[in-house]
Order: C-alpha cells, then structure tokens, then sequence
C-alpha cells in the first residue's frame, strides 16, 4: 500500500510538472506569437516530449504497481456543489453526480466508438492481402511525392512559379485589339440612339433658327436696371425670320449713348 501512496505522489508530481510546461507554452502562443522564434517552439516541443517519456518509463518500471489491477469505487455521490473537489480540480468538476462519474470513472470507450471500431476492424477484415498491398503502395507513392516537394527549396518553388506566370498570358489579345478600335475609332459601336433622344427636326423638338440672334455683353459702370436689360438674349419672334424686336434696338442705342462708350 506505501508503494502504491508514494509511486502515485511521483506520478503526480511529474504530471503536474507537464502542466505547467503546456500551459507556459500555451501562454507564449496567445501572447507572444508574434515574437516567438521557430527554435523557441522546437525547445518547448522537446520538453513536453521528454516529461511524456519520462511518466512512460515511470509506468513501465518495475517497482511501479500495476495501476490496472486497482479498482477505483465512488463511495459518495451528491448532486450538491462540492467545494473541496472543485479545489482539487481547478474548477473543472464542480459535483461528483451519477451524471459525471459513468465519464471521469469510464475504463471503455464509448458504446458509439466501440461499435465504430468494430465497423473498421469488419471492413479491414473484408479486404484482401493483394488490395491491402495496393493501396498501401499507392498511399506510400503519396506520401513520397509530397515529401519530395516539401523538401524542394523555396527558390525552385517560386522559379517555377515565375514561369508559370510568364507562359500563361493574363489578358485576351483578341479583346485587347477590339477595344483600342471602339475607343479610338469607334469600331463596332452600335449606332442606335439611346431611348428618349430626338434627332434634330424630328416632330415634337423645337428647331433651332438660322437667323441672326444677339447677345449683349454687360458693361462695367452701368446701373443695375441697365446691367439687366444687357445681360437678355435676343430670340426671334415665331413667323419673323431675322427681324431684330424693338427692345433688343432700344438697348443698343442706350449702350452706344452711355458716357463710357464716347
């Protein structure tokens, strides 16, 4: 019984040990993974190897007791809250119930994953030696040529890359040359208007007159009412094809007679 206290008190320590190890490393991955070097991550990846390794050889040596030959039987459940086991267990097992203990006691796995494994073992059993030989080949000719291209260099990775982008062209010629010839010549361009447009003389658009029209030019110095009667466009009276109206003569003869223009 003191053999079985003090090799579980070792095997303890050592597996505490491992958690503190994976939760350091776990610290330096949320925190400082920016900062973190690829030889740092081989370092700690070494030392939660060698703590696995060493709790290995603690269960095979052979002063450590057989732990399968040990039975563990609950004595007490509760569905109350226990505070002491939620100590014990960094506040991962709150109560020790009926519902929890068929998982943390569980020495089998799952009926769903036993009746699965048997599935597998079932089909593995089916298949003969010569297709078992085959698509072992064929798996181990996968795994040769995807080790072959991760242990290529970098630089003839990114070379055949390179010319595989220089051979495959990234445009359509063809698309290239006709649209330099609707912009530039107007090539292929339909020549419908679009909806709503008119074309000049068509019935319902006013035509523009070819008669002589007049625009007057504002004149510094002049008094507002004058500035607005020079700032009017002259527009031909319908039916009176270039006949100048009498308002556009009267602004004339004002403009010509103010002093700035003598």
């Amino acid at each position: 019984m003191f053999q079985l206290e003090a090799s579980l008190e070792s095997l303890h320590a050592r597996v505490a040990h491992l958690k503190g190890s994976l939760q350091s490393f776990i610290l330096k991955l949320e925190n400082e993974h920016d900062r973190l070097a690829w030889p740092s991550v081989l370092d700690n990846f070494a030392l939660l190897s060698g703590q696995l390794n060493t709790i290995n050889k603690v269960l095979k040596n052979e002063k450590t007791p057989s732990y399968r030959s040990q039975v563990i039987i609950p004595l007490l459940l509760s569905p109350d809250r226990d505070e002491e086991l939620v100590k014990l267990t960094e506040q991962r097992v709150p109560v020790f119930s009926h519902e929890i203990v068929p998982d943390h006691l569980r020495t089998k796995p799952d009926p769903e994953v036993e009746e699965q494994e048997k599935h597998l073992s079932a089909e593995a059993a089916r298949i003969g030696p010569e297709v078992a030989q085959k698509q072992i080949q064929t798996l181990n000719k996968l795994c040769s040529n995807l080790l072959e291209k991760l242990n290529n260099p970098r630089d003839d990775r990114d070379s055949e890359s390179s010319a595989l982008r220089q051979n495959k062209p990234s445009f359509n010629p063809a698309d290239t040359n006709a649209l330099v010839a609707a912009v530039g010549f107007g090539k292929g361009l339909s020549k419908c208007r679009p909806p709503g447009s008119v074309p000049p003389g068509h019935p319902g658009q006013p035509t523009m007159s070819t008669g002589p029209t007049l625009q007057q030019v504002t004149i510094a110095g002049t008094t507002g009412h004058q500035a607005g009667m020079g700032g009017q466009v002259a527009q031909q009276q319908p039916g009176q094809p270039g006949k100048m109206p009498s308002s556009i003569k009267t602004n004339i003869k004002s403009a010509s007679m103010h002093p700035y223009n003598r």
